[in-house]
């Protein structure tokens, strides 16, 4: 049996793999960890914004929360990436993906908050504590706490859509898959190969997050 018509051939995967590892580093994981601190900064500070802003503040940022939320992440990847072409695709995409689930991620925040017994509003009332005071040190840890776990399926759900930054031309983990199949008309290794890097990284990610919520857990 030949190379071409053989099922799996070791060799080309792996001359693939160092090339698949190279993308995993540089551009799948720094979007994520990237995307992935912005989702969760701004998510929180829409979180809080719709708590305390008045009104028409909270719903003009719900309204373009919403519509953030209900459109595809790659049309939102496409309207920026032709909007703004003096800009890095990669630079552009981390900024669309984190935005993006920086919407999911304020819902996840304004449900911990919603969570948060109503006595502990009021005995920092009662103490005196400044709306600031009352938010980093009584509400917001105590948010957090149970939200662990729904932003950590997030982070993780990040992970397996950078693939859609290929619409944009950044060579992300898949594409790169993609393009040696392409040279070599061998596909499997690389698709496959890719496959098992995004499922070891999601494991390895669901791991840390669980550890995560034990410690949180265990210190409050």
């Amino acid at each position: 049996m030949n190379d071409q018509e053989s099922l799996w051939n070791w060799d080309h995967a792996w001359a693939v793999l160092p090339d698949l590892l190279w993308s995993f580093l540089t551009v799948t994981l720094v979007v994520t960890v990237i995307g992935s601190a912005i989702a969760a900064v701004l998510g929180l500070i829409i979180a809080v914004v719709r708590q305390v802003a008045p009104r028409p503040v909270a719903g003009i940022v719900t309204l373009v929360m919403n519509l953030i939320r209900m459109t595809p992440l790659v049309v939102q990847l496409l309207f920026v990436y032709y909007a703004f072409t003096s800009v890095e695709p990669l630079t552009l995409g981390i900024l669309v993906v984190g935005i993006h689930y920086a919407t999911y991620m304020a819902e996840v925040y304004r449900a911990g908050i919603d969570a948060v017994p109503r006595g502990q509003w009021e005995a920092t009332t009662a103490l005196s504590m400044s709306p600031g005071r009352t938010w980093t040190a009584v509400i917001i840890p105590q948010a957090l706490r149970s939200t662990i776990p729904a932003l950590g399926n997030y982070v993780i759900s990040m992970f397996k859509d950078t693939p859609f930054l290929m619409v944009i031309t950044v060579t992300e983990l898949v594409r790169t898959a993609q393009l040696y199949g392409g040279r070599n008309y061998r596909y499997l290794e690389a698709i496959l190969l890719a496959g098992l890097i995004y499922l070891v990284a999601s494991y390895l990610s669901s791991l840390l997050v669980a550890r995560l919520e034990k410690r949180l857990a265990f210190t409050s």
